[in-house]
């Protein structure tokens, strides 16, 4: 019986001597042999490091980071060259689990984590499309600019400035109907900074109480108190 008391004891001390993190995020890059993984985030305005590990032959590595809301993250990438990339991520306490390879690094990662990622996701997918219409627009506008065409660049412009209201209105909605994740009160900071206070006062009166208290909620509702205030 003692043997087995000491046993238990001894595994609960080993345990109990690991490091708990809020935030583990595992990291597998293919092809990469050597190089150094920067986890990093914004703090008051700033972007920061918090946490780097150096890749030397190792085929997944670990990175970690306090949390105390689920947040949006920077994986970067330092070869030992000129080129550096990045990876952006929504995590939230847990594992967050990053596939990607050494060319691809930015565009071919594979992220699974938190339900706030996939949210994420479901945003950028839309947007890219509304980037791929507007590249469409800046591309027709310069062969009217050749061609010296007054009228189609004008039309052009009506195209551009309405593509612009509905990217608008559609990020106003998808806040809207997420407004139990912190995706929401993020993309009102980020995507809708400079909308009419009435979008920001919308989203922000619709978001359940979790998400109020999250980091993004109360940056949100301190943003519109300062946009009030300085408007009176």
């Amino acid at each position: 019986m003692k043997k087995i008391s000491f046993a238990i004891f001894a595994l609960l001390l080993i345990a109990c001597s690991k490091e708990q993190h809020d935030l583990t995020v595992k990291v597998h890059v293919n092809d990469l042999k050597k190089g150094v993984l920067y986890l990093k985030k914004i703090k008051n305005e700033n972007l920061i490091t918090v946490d780097t590990v150096a890749i030397n032959g190792q085929s997944q590595v670990e990175l970690h980071a306090p949390l105390e809301s689920a947040e949006v993250f920077y994986l970067f990438l330092d070869k030992n060259s000129s080129e550096n990339d990045r990876i952006i991520f929504f995590a939230d306490k847990g594992v967050t689990e990053i596939k990607t390879s050494l060319k691809g690094f930015g565009y071919e990662a594979k992220i699974n984590g938190s339900p706030q990622q996939k949210v994420f996701e479901e945003y950028k997918l839309m947007m890219s499309r509304f980037n791929e219409q507007n590249l469409d627009l800046i591309k027709e506008n310069m062969e009217a600019l050749k061609r010296g065409d007054t009228l189609k660049r004008d039309s052009i412009q009506k195209m551009s400035d309405n593509l612009l209201k509905r990217r608008y209105l559609f990020t106003v909605n998808f806040a809207l109907n997420h407004k139990q994740s912190e995706v929401a009160p993020y993309l009102a900071l980020t995507e809708l900074y400079n909308a009419k206070i009435k979008f920001l006062d919308t989203i922000n009166n619709v978001l359940t109480p979790q998400v109020k208290a999250s980091k993004y909620g109360k940056n949100l509702q301190q943003f519109i108190d300062n946009i009030k205030k300085a408007e009176q």
